[in-house]
């Protein structure tokens, strides 16, 4: 071989170098951050989600410049990328390069981990809890929705002037409650299996649905061109047949999948079982022109009736932990929080949205604990407060809008501090108002007449 292969073949071996450092660095740093602050939240008696958010913060543009998205035109942090140069022998301009060239593979990374969290999410739905307390649940779950999109979509609209697709997105966003969040917490106050608890977790689990449709629609929307009411209602009866079919599904595919789960004997059947179900329900949803959210979350659905769901859940678990912990620190680290500094006249209309979406996002979820008729005594301000947290599903609505470029930095943080905000005050309000756990009983669904 002549020199110039030999310089050529060294050279290609220093990028190979570089790009696996790279690679190798953002998953050490995105995966200590949010750990370290995973915990510390946990330790505070807060949802570790929030210490994902706060670690993608840190390390990202409104913080140390570690992770970077290359469509946000800020340079790698100085120190790593000098470290990265030296170690692999190229210089810091490659290391640069490589960097976001190698980001969407990152990003691929993320995305796994929003489908196997809404996967996730439409297993774990009671749908015989749900029915338990059907009426009380549906009214407080179509306030639940209707109320603080309205708030949110009209409100940013008519008084902040946001074109009216951005206004949609921040008003889905305020729609979602966090089963897993309010689930965690009522639990902990031994409030969970008391007819409010699973009026709550019914209606959350609706509003999952209602939320998840409305975010396929508004999705599909910011794809488009204008606002023509024929491809909307037909996005809308395109999701709500997806739903309905995947409810159905759920009842009569289930026990197919288990007889075919039962004999299966290689390692792994349960996780790649699973996984080609909520592959399969994304590749019917994109091919029905909807979001693959939906066909992740419809997946879920599916086999929510399995005899296997337990086993479903442990083997997803991790790696939802693992994946979706990715996409939560890239929606903190793309956010510019200097958009929110209030010694800076040009942020005050934002810093005003932001507190606006909050208390819309607060008084619009309480009032759903007021929609529904009841005969026996009923806590309404601890069923309003269950409703209020978005946590992850709230996140998943700011990430698809950022991802689809339709929110501009003011709106995004704007929507973060609300989802932070109601994740944060939910917790705390219902130990407030929950103070005496014992004061309610516990409910169970009464047997049918023989």
């Amino acid at each position: 071989m002549d020199v110039p292969a030999l310089l050529l073949a060294a050279g290609g071996h220093q990028l190979e170098a570089a790009e696996t450092l790279v690679q190798a660095g953002r998953f050490v740093v995105i995966l200590f951050a949010a750990r370290a602050l995973a915990e510390l939240m946990v330790r505070l008696r807060l949802p570790a989600i929030l210490g994902e958010l706060v670690a993608g913060v840190l390390v990202g543009v409104s913080g140390l410049h570690l992770i970077l998205a290359p469509e946000l035109a800020s340079e790698l942090n100085a120190f790593a990328q000098g470290t990265i140069a030296a170690l692999a022998h190229v210089g810091p301009d490659q290391v640069q390069e490589i960097y976001d060239h190698s980001f969407s593979n990152l990003q691929a990374v993320g995305k796994i981990g929003l489908f196997s969290l809404l996967f996730l999410t439409g297993l774990e739905s009671e749908l015989d809890e749900l029915m338990a307390v059907g009426v009380q649940a549906i009214t407080v779950a179509l306030t639940g929705v209707v109320l603080p999109f309205a708030l949110g979509t009209f409100g940013l609209h008519a008084l902040f002037s946001v074109p009216l697709l951005p206004a949609i997105f921040a008003g889905a966003a305020m729609t979602a409650t966090s089963i897993g969040i309010t689930a965690s917490v009522l639990g902990e106050l031994k409030f969970l299996r008391t007819r409010d608890g699973q009026t709550v977790i019914g209606a959350a689990v609706l509003d999952d649905i209602l939320g998840i449709v409305i975010l396929a629609v508004v999705v599909a929307l910011a794809g488009g061109e204008g606002f023509a009411i024929a491809p909307i209602l037909k996005l809308i009866a395109a999701a709500g047949v997806f739903v309905i079919v995947a409810l159905f599904l759920s009842r009569t595919a289930a026990p197919g999948f288990d007889w075919l789960l039962d004999r299966l004997q290689a390692p792994g059947e349960v996780v790649v079982a699973a996984f080609l179900v909520l592959s399969l329900a994304c590749f019917a949803a994109q091919a029905f022109g909807l979001e693959a959210a939906l066909g992740a979350f419809a997946g879920g659905l599916i086999l929510s009736s399995s005899r296997h769901r337990h086993a479903i859940e442990e083997a997803v678990k991790p790696l939802v932990a693992l994946f979706a912990t990715v996409f939560f620190v890239l929606i903190g680290s793309g956010l510019d929080l200097a958009v929110l500094n209030p010694f800076d006249a040009a942020n005050h209309e934002g810093l005003v949205m932001a507190g606006f979406l909050l208390v819309a996002a607060v008084i619009s979820k309480v009032a759903a604990g007021w929609s529904y008729l009841s005969q026996e005594p009923t806590n309404r301000l601890a069923v309003g407060l269950g409703m209020l947290p978005r946590g992850e599903v709230g996140l998943i609505f700011l990430g698809l809008g950022t991802q689809s470029g339709v929110l501009g930095p003011s709106l995004e943080a704007a929507i973060l501090l609300m989802v932070m905000g109601t994740t944060f005050l939910a917790p705390v309000l219902l130990r407030l108002v929950l103070a005496d756990p014992g004061a309610a009983a516990e409910f169970a669904p009464e047997a049918p007449a023989p």
